[in-house]
């Protein structure tokens, strides 16, 4: 019982320093990526890949497009070989486009994969006008 009073009492003593030690909230904005793709982000032969192989293959096995408020939902199977690309997509595009959200969803049941690619304001017109392809 003691040692459980003593351990109390150091919380009570050390958790008000270390609540003041924490920094307030910095009053700078976040820095905030331009809409625009910088293909550069990826290594020439990760580029030729994620625009020449992978995109192209996904836009194959696309199934349905849903318009959201701010981007897009794009259907896929659900099979493991799409998943698979789908994420390898997902984690090259997010060097050439950091200014998008991406969720990668499985229905249950077996349902299937979903694609979420939405954003601050302005990204869904971003996503209309420079991959025209994914939303038809």
């Amino acid at each position: 019982m003691r040692k459980i009073f003593q351990f109390i009492t150091a919380i009570a003593v050390v958790a008000p320093v270390a609540i003041s030690a924490t920094p307030e909230p910095s009053s700078q904005p976040e820095h905030v990526s331009p809409f625009a793709c910088n293909a550069f982000a990826l290594s020439p032969e990760a580029r030729k890949r994620h625009f020449d192989e992978v995109g192209p293959a996904l836009l194959k096995l696309k199934k349905s497009t849903r318009e959201l408020s701010d981007g897009y939902e794009l259907e896929f199977p659900s099979d493991k070989a799409t998943y698979q690309l789908l994420t390898e997509w997902v984690i090259d595009e997010r060097l050439c486009c950091p200014f998008l959200d991406f969720d990668l969803h499985f229905n249950r049941e077996g349902g299937p994969l979903w694609l979420r690619l939405t954003g601050r304001p302005g990204t869904k017109e971003f996503i209309k006008e420079d991959a025209p392809a994914l939303v038809q």
